[in-house]
């Protein structure tokens, strides 16, 4: 079963950056499209962002321009880049496939505030 392991949160001021990871643990990582989601107070996970096998991407257009997604398949690590982060960033991040086939990891935690 694949496990899946965010990091890289933590608390940031309104115009910070922050990179996040997420480790897959299996085979099949290559071959994925991994995407990171959000998980705002109250509200549901969003997907953000994803990323495909061939490296091709799709960006919300909530941060597009502020957020990137890349990966390594030699680590088996997709990345979020966040940039101009803003208070309504915070939230709990976390990656999966676009359909969450995946059980959920932990989630890493970013909060954004003065």
């Amino acid at each position: 079963q694949v496990e899946l392991v965010e990091s890289g949160g933590g608390l940031v001021q309104p115009g910070g950056s922050l990179r996040l990871s997420c480790v897959h643990s299996g085979h099949s990582f290559g071959s994925r499209t991994m995407g990171w989601y959000h998980l705002a107070p109250g509200k549901q996970r969003e997907l953000l962002a994803s990323i495909r096998y061939d490296f091709s991407t799709n960006v919300a257009d909530s941060v597009k321009g502020r957020f990137a997604i890349s990966r390594d398949v030699a680590k088996n690590t997709v990345y979020l880049q966040m940039s101009d982060l803003k208070p309504e960033d915070t939230g709990v991040y976390y990656c999966n496939t676009p359909f969450g086939l995946h059980p959920w990891g932990q989630g890493t935690q970013v909060t954004v505030s003065s």
